[in-house]
């Protein structure tokens, strides 16, 4: 399969980063295009949409061997379940897809045709195989269930944050960070509440802990 385009994004690395696309609407990424797939031809018809599927690697998750069975954090991180029953990144072959709004396309002479995305779940660099419209008529499963991801309790945080250290970021950053946090970015198994964990927005490195509900934003750190 060929690489035809990158996403740039706020992350760094793959902790931070929803669980799933769609989570955290206020995320941005900006799709590029290698040069072979820059044809404004290839995009005609595609505004007309207002979300998209992406289909993607795992690029930082890729394994020689693979095993049937894997261990989502949202269980814990104990207990086993088929692959083909998660959206783990340890896959036979490492594909992701993801359903993400399609803001705006814009068109420059540098790099071509670039799609505005938001809600999605890519760390900055993120290979892309194909892109596909979403069809609301065909996608979208009202009836649908969720197998065992629908007996998993609300994570939703309270964030507490200085001032101070809010306004360390962009303006235009802040709502999106916070619903990050909100969405507890650690692994499920982990209840240390005097743990502190960091990760890597905007080019700033993003310190917490997590004591029950509540998570406290000890430290932004400028790279």
């Amino acid at each position: 399969m060929k690489i035809i385009a990158h996403i740039e994004t706020d992350f760094e690395t793959k902790f931070g980063l929803p669980r799933q696309s769609g989570l955290v609407d206020e995320i941005q990424g900006k799709i590029i295009f290698e040069k072979e797939y820059r044809n404004p031809e290839a995009f005609r018809g595609l505004e007309e949409f207002s979300h998209i599927w992406l289909i993607w690697c795992f690029s930082q998750a890729q394994r020689e061997i693979w095993s049937p069975t894997v261990r989502p954090p949202l269980l814990g991180g104990n207990t086993r379940m088929g692959v083909f029953a998660t959206r783990s990144p340890f896959r036979p072959n490492p594909i992701g897809l993801s359903c993400v709004k399609l803001e705006r396309i814009e068109f420059s002479k540098e790099s071509g045709p670039v799609l505005w995305v938001r809600g999605s779940d890519l760390m900055n660099g993120t290979p892309i195989y194909d892109i596909k419209p979403y069809l609301p008529y065909a996608d979208s499963r009202p009836d649908a269930v969720g197998g065992f991801t629908e007996n998993i309790a609300e994570r939703s945080l309270e964030v507490n944050i200085d001032s101070n250290l809010l306004n360390i970021l962009p303006e235009s950053k802040r709502k999106t960070l916070l619903n990050i946090l909100a969405q507890d970015p650690r692994p499920s198994y982990q209840e240390d509440s005097q743990r502190i964990y960091g990760f890597g927005f905007a080019g700033l490195e993003i310190k917490f802990k997590v004591d029950g509900r509540k998570l406290t934003v000890t430290d932004i750190i400028e790279k």
